[in-house]
Parts: C-alpha cells; structure tokens; sequence
C-alpha cells in the first residue's frame, strides 16, 4: 500500500498556534472586563466603600432621633427641647431673637 506524504505548509504551521492565541485572548479579555472580572471587583470595592459612608450616616441620623425620642419618652420633656419643636413646627420667633438653624447650616435672623 502506497502511502502520500504532504509536506506541512506555512499556513498549516499556524494554525495552532492562532487558535491558541485567540482562546488566551478571548479569556484573558473576560477575565479582566467580564462580570465577576477584575475591573469589576474595582468597581464593586468603591460602590461598597460609598454604601458603607452612607450606611454611618444613616446610622448616626438614627441615633440622634432615638436620643431625641429617649427625651421626649421618659415623660418630662424638656422645656429647651419643647420650645425648639415649638418654634420649628410654627416657624415662628420674637422679634428680638436670633435663630440659628442647625443641620442646614443656615443663618435666620427673624
């Protein structure tokens, strides 16, 4: 039985090598760009960085109106607190008075 045999052409030689490279690149591109990649992992690292920030915000707003409801609770309401509600409910002050509104950082002279 005869046998033929080819030489192995250029273009035969490259042919594992190209499809090698193309699957390396395919991954290495979804490794870093995919969704579990590691621009992603940055990108997840800062959105809980600001989620955190907002969460100890939200936190220390929630403790100063428990303490404010602890005052107003425990049945003797202070008369400085009562009249700071008063006064910030009815947006209302003498004359000769300077408020100075807290929070907002605003100045109101009434």
């Amino acid at each position: 039985m005869w046998t033929k045999q080819r030489r192995k052409t250029r273009r035969g030689r490259l042919i594992l090598p190209f499809l090698s490279a193309l699957f390396f690149s395919y991954f290495g591109f979804h490794a870093y760009h995919g969704e579990y990649g590691l621009y992603s992992t940055i990108k997840l690292q800062e959105q809980t960085k600001l989620l955190q920030a907002q969460l100890e915000a939200v936190t220390a707003s929630r403790t100063e109106l428990e303490r404010q409801v602890q005052l107003m609770h425990d049945g003797t309401i202070e008369k400085d607190m009562l009249d700071e509600q008063a006064r910030k409910a009815l947006n209302m002050s003498r004359p000769d008075e300077v408020t100075i509104m807290r929070g907002s950082g605003d100045l109101a002279i009434n």
